[in-house]
């Protein structure tokens, strides 16, 4: 069994192969998805891919996880070797990973399936999106409130009566155009 350590980056990730207590520095992979296939083809079932959990460690997994025979997140929050090495490198992190993984004291992370994966996508997104009909709610009621423009009598300001309402709000130019500009 050879075992993998990665130090995954934005652009690269940093391979160090653990084999018969020999570690061999396999080089740079870029973090392109084309690249990354290139570099998942060369494994085998019988090599284990150890990875931190970064932001895009489930994306890099999924194209790993066909070709190797495990692949496993290793959390980083637990790996502590790696945040308080005195000398730190891409290889001698991406080592670390690979050692520790090999000792059978590597605290993992659990991965999501696909499905699972794109229901967190999506709720993330939503909440993205509430939050910014929010602000910019907030910017509409600020820029009324700054020129003492009463309060709607409509219920919903952002209705259909109340957006005929605030058009009829006397309003400065550029404020006028913040509020018909805003699409919350």
């Amino acid at each position: 069994m050879r075992i993998i350590g990665l130090d995954i980056h934005r652009v690269f990730a940093e391979a160090v192969a653990l084999e018969a207590r020999s570690l061999i520095r396999l080089g740079r992979i870029e973090m392109r998805r084309d690249r990354l296939a290139v570099f998942a083809r060369s494994l085998t079932h019988n090599d284990h891919v150890v990875i931190e959990a970064t932001g895009n460690a489930a994306a890099v997994s999924e194209v790993l996880r066909p070709h190797a025979g495990r692949v496993v997140i290793a959390n980083p929050q637990q790996v502590r070797l790696i945040a308080h090495a005195k000398i730190k490198t891409d290889s001698i992190d991406a080592s670390v990973l690979a050692r520790v993984y090999a000792s059978g004291f590597l605290p993992e992370v659990w991965v999501p399936d696909e499905r699972t994966q794109a229901l967190r996508r999506q709720v993330t997104r939503r909440n993205q999106l509430v939050r910014q009909r929010t602000r910019l709610k907030n910017i509409v009621q600020s820029i009324l409130h700054s020129h003492r423009v009463p309060p709607c009598p409509a219920a919903d300001l952002f209705g259909p009566k109340g957006r005929a309402w605030l058009a009829e709000q006397l309003l400065p130019v550029d404020e006028r155009f913040a509020v018909t500009n805003t699409r919350a």
